[in-house]
């Protein structure tokens, strides 16, 4: 009799059934989701110093499109390939570790700027890198060493449970103010379209965990992809990447990237953490003391990453073909300047865009 119930009892409580899934995970496979993800991040950074240097000798040559250039797709591919890793990653560590490794990219992409770019030291980016080594050893140490084994069915569990539902609902008020005061008032602040990105990013944590397990556990044998629920993480998880790439693109064109590139990632980070505790419980039985110091191992990454990119130079490529409005003979002390020399030097610069015209069209 007690046997013939227990699966009922698994149906109404899925609680006590999933709960006997939430596994100390083995040293070996926690390690293996950091060095994956440590991995993922070293190649998008390399991806994006190699597109920058296809775009800085594409510019030089003055020549075809930077799409056209073979470094640049590499770039494009490794990207692809640091991406997938982040992916896998979710699948064998907590959430909430993971989004703050996202510092050894901005770390690594420091480093490579100075040894293959022949960009220069300074102080801050040294005592950055430091902070950020420093707050990333941390979090490895003291991150939650326990991980959900995902399924289908407590993924569903979860995403019904009470305190995800509160939290869902306060996002989807928060996003909605956010978005009325960027489209409609036109308020056009940092902090207000990186929230907009953390918001979403939250989505983003939570489906791309859910999506990973559920092919992890598919590959081990237990088929997850017929339950609806994976196709409903699947699009969260599309549609919300796309949205933030969207605003992303948005902010890099409003503000420059040494305040965009810090700023995304505390928020991006925090709204990781966020998720993964309130909708995976990764925080859960964990000490006092672990909390404290996880907590603080984050403070210094952030700290890092803001002393990394404060005060990057601003790199704009002007175009050949534009003259300033203040250095357009005739702008300023007309009454000193003859019409003569006025027509001369405007068919001097006549000449001189003919010539440049000429050149492109020949190059192209």
């Amino acid at each position: 009799m007690e046997t013939s119930s227990h699966p009922e009892t698994a149906d109404v409580y899925p609680s006590l059934a999933h709960r006997a899934e939430i596994l100390e995970n083995p040293l070996q496979t926690y390690l293996i989701g950091i060095i994956i993800s440590i991995c993922g991040n070293v190649l998008i950074s390399i991806s994006l110093n190699i597109q920058k240097y296809a775009h800085v000798r594409q510019a030089q040559r003055c020549s075809k499109p930077y799409y056209t250039s073979l470094m640049w797709w590499c770039g494009v591919v490794l990207m692809g390939i640091g991406e997938l890793g982040n992916f896998a990653a979710y699948g064998f560590a907590p959430a909430s570790l993971i989004a703050p490794l996202g510092c050894v990219s901005v770390i690594a992409s420091a480093i490579i700027s100075v040894v293959f770019l022949k960009e220069t030291v300074r102080a801050s980016d040294i005592v950055g890198g430091t902070l950020a080594i420093t707050g990333t050893y941390l979090l490895v140490t003291f991150a939650p060493h326990t991980s959900t084994v995902v399924t289908a069915q407590l993924v569903q569990y979860y995403a019904i449970s009470w305190h995800f539902l509160l939290y869902i609902s306060i996002e989807i008020i928060l996003f909605c103010i956010l978005l009325y005061l960027y489209k409609i008032k036109k308020v056009k602040h940092i902090v207000i379209v990186m929230l907009l990105v953390a918001l979403l990013a939250s989505l983003t944590v939570i489906s791309v965990k859910a999506v990973s397990g559920m092919i992890g556990e598919t590959i081990k044998g237990q088929l997850q992809l017929v339950y609806p629920i994976f196709y409903v993480m699947l699009i969260i998880m599309i549609a919300s990447c796309a949205f933030q790439i969207k605003f992303l693109n948005q902010a890099m064109k409003m503000f420059d990237a040494t305040e965009v590139v810090p700023v995304n990632f505390v928020f991006f980070t925090a709204s990781a953490i966020v998720a993964g505790i309130i909708f995976y419980q990764e925080f859960e039985d964990l000490a006092l003391l672990n909390i404290f110091m996880f907590l603080f191992g984050c403070l210094l990454s952030f700290l890092g990453v803001f002393l990394i990119a404060r005060n990057r130079p601003k790199i704009k490529q002007q175009d050949r073909n534009f003259i300033a409005m203040d250095r357009i003979p005739g702008r300023r002390h007309t009454d000193k300047v003859q019409p003569e020399a006025n027509t001369s030097t405007y068919g001097s610069l006549a000449a001189k865009l003919m010539c440049n015209r000429s050149v492109q069209t020949a190059d192209s």
